[in-house]
């Protein structure tokens, strides 16, 4: 294994390939003429990353295990600090894969990579409560997509039975997952799973604004998700086992980065479904444990411009994203500096 030793860092911002409100900042490490990029960045991270990234100088690219409790002994105990420190350790995977000459999930397993990846389609900014969502979920269904996933926020005047009546409309024919987004208070998520049918459901995502496995005694009779909302600062496999989901939705940036998402698999048999927001790296850990990284998140309103951002934009194709076979994460901007 070839030592790269980091020397400098720099960062590129794509504000004028990007829409209103995107991120658009993307840092890279460098060894060298070799650099490894990881974004787009929010800008709250970004400014976590440039405080952060000055402790990798002279750190070795290719130690990711020792690189990870470098950075994670000097980030603050934050979701920004969890988010940088997982930025900057996909950059370093980056720029190892770069100068191997492979894609980065070559580097994470000794198996057969899984090339074409299973993908379920995200629509966030659809609730199920607007009125146009119930003729689209039909028509995206039928795209090939392992499931289709939508908003159900708790609103004013909102009831647990007319949650549930529209989680039964929406299921006509096969089940949806649904994204609470933390909304909903303990007494509306008791009489949901009380009104709910389970066979509607992939899974209830996010019902609760916390992650404490208090937060979801009353919804033990429905299949679970959590997790993108996990950092540094969590024992993810304790705060698993007390809520005991049927699926993680693991964001592989902003619990610490592909060597964090690796911790957390090798003590966990969770099956895991990566948040779309990084849904690059989340790519690569899935092709590399198709046993464990089941599908990957889609989002619709957000990934496909997020993707013009990249040198070599992915579209996913019946419900699946091939892997790149280029060097890398398959992150590195589109306006890199050389």
């Amino acid at each position: 294994m070839r030592h790269l030793v980091i020397d400098s860092f720099d960062f590129a911002d794509l504000a004028d390939h990007a829409g209103p409100g995107d991120d658009t900042v993307f840092v890279a490490v460098r060894s060298g003429r070799a650099a490894g990029w990881y974004g787009p960045l929010t800008a709250p991270v970004a400014r976590a990353v440039r405080d952060l990234a000055p402790v990798l100088v002279g750190a070795h690219a290719t130690d990711h295990e020792g690189l990870q409790d470098l950075l994670a002994q000097a980030a603050p105990r934050s979701s920004a600090g969890s988010w940088a420190v997982g930025a900057l350790d996909c950059a370093a995977w980056d720029l190892h894969a770069q100068t191997e000459g492979c894609p980065t999930a070559q580097m994470l397993t000794d198996e057969p990579l899984q090339h074409r990846i299973t993908a379920y389609s995200s629509w966030l900014t659809r609730d199920l409560a607007h009125p146009a969502t119930a003729d689209l979920i039909p028509d995206i269904s039928a795209q090939g997509w392992a499931f289709t996933k939508w908003g159900l926020r708790n609103r004013p005047g909102a009831s647990a039975g007319a949650l549930a009546d529209l989680l039964h409309a929406a299921a006509t024919a096969e089940p949806v997952a649904v994204d609470a987004v933390g909304t909903w208070p303990p007494a509306l998520a008791a009489e949901f799973a009380a009104a709910a049918d389970p066979a509607a459901l992939v899974w209830l995502e996010d019902p609760a604004p916390t992650h404490t496995p208090r937060a979801y005694e009353q919804l033990r009779t429905l299949p679970l998700a959590m997790g993108e909302r996990l950092s540094l600062a969590d024992d993810a496999p304790a705060v698993l086992a007390g809520i005991r989901p049927a699926a993680l939705t693991l964001d592989v940036v902003g619990c610490g980065g592909l060597t964090a998402a690796r911790r957390i698999l090798a003590r966990t048999t969770t099956p895991v479904f990566p948040h779309g927001r990084s849904l690059m790296p989340g790519l690569h850990l899935a092709a590399a444990h198709p046993d464990r990284v089941l599908a990957v998140e889609y989002r619709q309103q957000w990934e496909p411009g997020r993707q013009q951002l990249y040198v070599h934009p992915l579209e996913p194709d019946r419900g699946h994203i091939t892997l790149p076979t280029a060097p890398g994460l398959g992150t590195a901007p589109r306006s890199a500096p050389c």
